[in-house]
């Protein structure tokens, strides 16, 4: 008697294990770069396309609401809308989508160079890129972004917040950030935004993967004196 009811729930559970594969798989490929299309639209818009795909929003510099629409993004030139705040609430964004924020293609630009080298005419495909890499100073990605909320994104962990801080513009830019209820980040992830060095206030709340927050909150005010930081977190 008891045969069916085991032989329901065992498949009932393979089909969720089925659904997780599923929608794991499918995060994944809204995360992938396509630098391609990057060098086709800009670093701000393609982040913006990667974000929405997510389940992100992003606001643009000149606008005061949110754009959450993917087929309503604004249109224009080249260049023409940065993305000043990202709103990823409830988003799928993961690490391997970080690379948007900061979308130079190494191995793209090492072949150009070498390509240079040899004689080959491509300044007329990519004169700007050429020569940022002959002078050293290849500056690529979102240049204009200054805030940052993440909430309840369960895919964002320590190598998110790592990849986030070590890229130069928004070491730069990046002034505010919330990180709330993302259960996979610990102290480790939080210490590396030290590297972002005008970042003046950060909310921190229902983050467990915290374990020694105030020895983490004074390891970031010491690096960044100008920073406020917000707490809403268990005692530790």
């Amino acid at each position: 008697m008891l045969l069916l009811p085991r032989a329901v729930t065992s498949a009932c559970r393979r089909a969720d294990g089925g659904r997780r594969y599923f929608w794991g798989w499918l995060n994944a490929v809204f995360n992938k770069v396509d630098h391609d299309r990057i060098r086709a639209v800009g670093p701000d818009r393609a982040a913006a396309e990667w974000l929405l795909r997510c389940g992100a929003k992003v606001r643009f510099q000149g606008f005061d609401r949110w754009h959450l629409d993917y087929n309503a993004l604004p249109t224009g030139p080249l260049g023409r809308y940065k993305i000043q705040a990202i709103d990823a609430t409830e988003s799928c964004i993961m690490v391997r989508g970080f690379e948007h924020l900061d979308p130079m293609d190494r191995k793209w630009a090492c072949h150009v160079i070498e390509a240079c080298r040899h004689g080959q005419h491509v300044y007329e495909t990519a004169p700007e890129l050429i020569v940022h890499c002959i002078y050293g100073n290849v500056r690529e990605g979102l240049e204009h972004l200054e805030e940052i909320k993440l909430c309840r994104c369960m895919y964002i962990q320590d190598a998110c917040l790592e990849r986030l801080s070590s890229i130069q513009n928004l070491q730069q830019s990046l002034f505010m950030m919330e990180l709330v209820s993302c259960g996979n980040v610990t102290d480790k992830g939080v210490v590396a935004l030290h590297r972002l060095r005008n970042l003046e206030y950060l909310f921190l709340s229902d983050l467990p993967g915290i374990k020694d927050r105030q020895a983490t909150v004074d390891r970031l005010q010491r690096a960044l004196p100008r920073l406020d930081v917000s707490l809403d977190l268990d005692p530790s």
